[in-house]
């Protein structure tokens, strides 16, 4: 295999379904998904995903460097990958997605709604992710799941993580890669949800987290040099070399509320320029659906993916409060 975007986007399976590397074994499992085994002893198993959504296109151009680097031996490989296009239908389309948002359909979720590509495709990389992380039996390698995105809109952060919600502590390896990554804030959510990263981390204990990384562009109008420390740090974690020096810390926000779309009454008093990280004062009226009013509750809340266009019943936004990282993680 040549190019792991372009065989994905063919929709033909490849002449050849295996190989090896001076570093690894590769095998196709199904279009979009593929494996990579280090020859050495692995020191852990990392899920890297984009393409979830198809117009969003910088993680995919990046995501695909780094594996074609790794099919043409250039790089070394330390730990089990299982790297991911989520939604080639969509990729090909150049949009979001076509029926359904297949971020929302995880953790069964696909059982919900009539039976579709995207509905089958949510099925389909649960049971790619399960086979995966439950391959290595019981052995005790650290999980990671890192799903690339861009946002919708433009960001006061240009990039930033969302993690799922989890019971446990964050592994500090795992944070100070994100820190490493450049990612500028950090975004804990306090419900469960249907996105990939939340099916990983609540079945299987996996550090996941979703990465947004800037703005969603067609392929090839993306300037990936915005990017750089994400790509070297996913570089360096896929090779075992060194990681590059955090800047500094990420800011760090909770979900404090979400906004439901419920009807078709819904109103978003955000006009369409709204960044995310927008700040609001307490009091302020953020959407109305009826009866329904959405109200700014803390002192200062910020938003995060307004979006008034989604199906009923989906998340329409988010309201964050900012919280004091941890003493551990500040800078000296």
């Amino acid at each position: 295999m040549h190019d792991f975007l372009q065989q994905t986007l063919s929709g033909e399976a490849p002449h050849q379904r295996c190989g090896e590397t001076p570093w690894l074994r590769w095998r196709w499992i199904d279009h979009g998904i593929l494996q990579l085994d280090p020859l050495g002893e692995p020191q852990q198993a990392l899920v890297l995903s984009a393409g979830i959504h198809g117009n969003e296109t910088a993680p995919v151009e990046m995501m695909n460097a780094l594996i074609n680097a790794l099919l043409r031996g250039e790089m070394a490989l330390r730990h089990r990958v299982l790297a991911i296009l989520g939604n080639p239908a969509a990729l090909r389309a150049g949009k979001r997605y076509l029926r359904h948002d297949v971020n929302r359909l995880f953790g069964g979720r696909w059982q919900q709604i009539d039976d579709c590509d995207e509905a089958r495709r949510a099925l389909r990389l649960e049971q790619a992710t399960e086979a995966f992380w439950l391959e290595a039996g019981k052995a005790e390698q650290p999980r990671w799941h890192l799903d690339l995105h861009t946002a919708i809109r433009g960001s006061w952060h240009t990039r930033f993580g969302v993690l799922p919600l989890n019971p446990h502590p964050w592994p500090a390896p795992f944070i100070n890669w994100l820190a490493a990554a450049g990612l500028e804030a950090l975004v804990f959510h306090t419900a469960p949800g249907g996105t990939f990263t939340h099916f990983s981390c609540a079945n299987f204990r996996a550090a996941s987290c979703t990465l947004e990384l800037g703005k969603a562009l067609p392929f090839g109008a993306n300037d990936l040099t915005q990017f750089a420390a994400a790509q070297q740090a996913l570089a360096a974690l896929l090779s075992g070399g060194p990681l590059p020096e955090a800047r500094e810390q990420p800011r760090r926000y909770r979900v404090a509320q979400q906004i439901t779309r419920l009807s078709e009454q819904f109103r978003l008093h955000m006009d369409a320029e709204t960044r995310n990280f927008t700040a609001f004062p307490q009091g302020a009226l953020l959407a109305e659906d009826g009866a329904t009013r959405y109200v700014v509750q803390q002192a200062r809340e910020y938003v995060l993916f307004p979006n008034p266009a989604v199906a009923l019943g989906l998340r329409a936004g988010l309201m964050l409060v900012e919280e004091e990282a941890p003493a551990e993680t500040l800078p000296g």
